[in-house]
């Protein structure tokens, strides 16, 4: 695959689960049809020009020299490192990837800073675990439906939901490894119809769910027919499906702004 280098690394965010992100890789080859805010956002400011050159991913070679200049004028500054918001860092299929990915997380833990991954792909079994820094990792998939016809359309690239389910689960019943479950973006019924009790009866090996709406896609609009209130209500409906579900099972959740009143 393609390099590129960059002038920097890690950066500050705002969002609830990642202080700091690294985004060491270009595009992604899984192709997310919601539509992808990472793929709109590099397209806006001229990082690439069309969606067949973001579904060609570059991986930033320097990657490894920049944390090594980095980690030690911020690492005082960081709770946690996330990987990534931009892109994945184990995109399915794409094994160059996976390992600086691996050699990433192995340099921010040797600098006592946890990190945690978010995947729509597989998460390797020889993920960075054990001991102190290593036990505060967390690693996550994307899980939005339990259907192949929804991922064939909208994550057509993306590794088979069977599988990438049991990866998940495998690190979290056979290595003990921290694991969590992004249930975003969640579709109103009118663009799939499923259910959201199943889905969280597949992840209940897990330690922390975060569910969020549909963004970007005025489809979500259309669906006007749940308890009068639209798809405001729908989320209503199913943020409280998820906080009641987490309670029961002891599960951390976290219900992504903007997707329905604060839940008490």
């Amino acid at each position: 695959m393609d390099n590129i280098t960059r002038k920097s690394m890690l950066y500050k965010t705002g969002v609830e689960y990642g202080d700091y992100s690294m985004n060491h890789v270009l595009g992604c080859a899984h192709g997310c049809k919601y539509p992808c805010y990472a793929f709109n956002m590099m397209k806006r400011f001229g990082k690439v020009d069309s969606y067949e050159q973001w579904c060609k991913p570059k991986i930033v070679s320097n990657t490894i020299e920049l944390l090594d200049k980095e980690i030690p004028k911020l690492k005082g500054k960081i709770n946690r490192v996330h990987l990534c918001f931009s892109t994945d860092p184990f995109m399915y299929g794409y094994d160059e990837i996976a390992k600086m990915s691996i050699a990433a997380i192995q340099k921010l833990n040797i600098a006592g800073i946890k990190c945690t991954a978010l995947t729509k792909g597989i998460v390797p079994f020889f993920v960075p675990f054990g001991s102190y820094p290593y036990n505060r990792n967390e690693y996550g998939i994307t899980l939005v439906s339990l259907d192949e016809k929804f991922r064939e359309k909208y994550e057509p690239n993306s590794a088979p939901i069977a599988e990438r389910l049991k990866a998940l689960e495998d690190l979290s019943r056979k290595r003990h490894c921290k694991t969590w479950v992004s249930i975003e973006p969640y579709p109103t019924p009118n663009i799939f119809k499923q259910e959201l009790d199943e889905i969280l009866d597949a992840v209940r090996f897990t330690d922390k769910i975060i569910f969020g709406k549909w963004n970007y896609n005025k489809e979500i609009s259309k669906y006007g027919n749940y308890k009068n209130d639209g798809y405001k209500g729908f989320y209503e409906t199913c943020a409280a499906m998820v906080e009641n579900f987490c309670r029961q099972t002891n599960i951390e959740y976290i219900i992504k702004k903007g997707t329905a009143k604060e839940v008490t």
